[in-house]
């Protein structure tokens, strides 16, 4: 009778632990400012988990660096730094080569659809790229070009002698082949380097050129859908692992394809809007290239595309293959530039 007591007892005192989840409280980290419309696409995406697990996974967005610096969030997330950070892939070059496709010249023409796209493509090199973290979602801006301070670049042959700071490691590639020279700095140094003449110019998309002040130490800006720049939210894996199947799937809810598109429409519409802030602003000259400098342009980047493939073979996977598949997942949702 005692024994059956004590059981009863037990039962008791440990059912409650089964019946409700552990909470969780995730440390959501990210380097542009709390103005930037990431900061509203974090805290979206943070309510939709909570929703959907019941209210036992909440989180809170730290923006602007506050937990570490901009080139650091892919580590913040796999050393548990931060539970779900913002990273640049690009910010690193090398290391992340395959979704370096997404950065090559004149390839994505949107920000939703290249966002969706680009998703639905990565996913299943996601797992081998970067599986120190659980993946979440990819996304792009709009495509931008360059702006600078006291040349006007047209053609691919006025880089040379400049010193560009690169959105990221194929821009960089670019500058480099073109003569000109790589400034390294992330998005918040930018107006710093520009305006003490470390660097001429810089590829930045057109919203948060004004966003970050960049519009008040450059002159020229060319319009033209040069580039777009790699994004992507990534998961701590102890942190994923340690929750229950029905947080997970509150976690793998927000963590696809359509919620790429989301956070990429998002940003896409905040940095369309800058095209039109920057013309009318006083003394600055905002021009469209012809079809023989586009053409040019596009010749001059060709090259990147070999230095892209040589990164990926080097990983084991085929680039002609993945090419030929991102741009089927880009055609697919209407973002394929032409």
């Amino acid at each position: 009778m005692r024994k059956a007591c004590l059981a009863l007892l037990l039962a008791a005192s440990v059912t409650p632990a089964f019946a409700q989840d552990k909470s969780f409280d995730l440390k959501i980290s990210h380097w542009v400012p709390a103005s930037h419309p990431l900061q509203k696409s974090l805290e979206d995406w943070a309510a939709a988990v909570e929703k959907d697990s019941g209210g036992t996974i909440k989180g809170k967005v730290f923006p602007a660096q506050q937990l570490g610096k901009a080139f650091d969030h892919y580590d913040m997330a796999r050393d548990g730094i931060a539970d779900v950070t913002y990273v640049n892939p690009g910010y690193q070059p090398g290391r992340f080569p395959i979704i370096g496709a997404g950065e090559l010249p004149f390839l994505i023409s949107e920000a939703k659809g290249g966002s969706m796209g680009l998703d639905a493509w990565y996913r299943k090199y996601a797992e081998k790229e970067m599986k120190d973290v659980k993946y979440c979602l990819a996304f792009v801006h709009s495509p931008s070009s360059f702006h600078s301070r006291t040349k006007k670049i047209v053609t691919p042959e006025d880089v040379k002698g400049l010193k560009i700071r690169p959105a990221h490691a194929t821009m960089a590639n670019f500058v480099t082949s073109l003569g000109g020279t790589n400034v390294q700095s992330s998005a918040p140094e930018v107006r710093d380097i520009i305006e003490r003449g470390v660097a001429d110019g810089v590829t930045f998309p057109w919203g948060s050129l004004v966003l970050f002040g960049i519009d008040k130490v450059t002159k020229y800006h060319m319009d033209a859908p040069l580039y777009v720049t790699t994004f992507v939210f990534v998961i701590n894996k102890d942190k994923y692992n340690a929750m229950s199947d029905k947080q997970k799937a509150a976690i793998d809810k927000n963590c696809t394809t359509e919620m790429a598109g989301v956070v990429g429409e998002h940003w896409g519409k905040f940095e369309d809007a800058g095209v039109d802030k920057v013309k009318a602003e006083e003394g600055h000259e905002v021009y469209k290239l012809t079809p023989e400098q586009t053409a040019a342009w596009k010749k001059a980047a060709e090259p990147l595309v070999k230095t892209w493939g040589d990164g990926v073979k080097k990983t084991g996977a085929d680039p002609d293959a993945a090419m030929a598949d991102l741009k089927a997942s880009l055609k697919k949702y209407n973002a394929l530039a032409e």
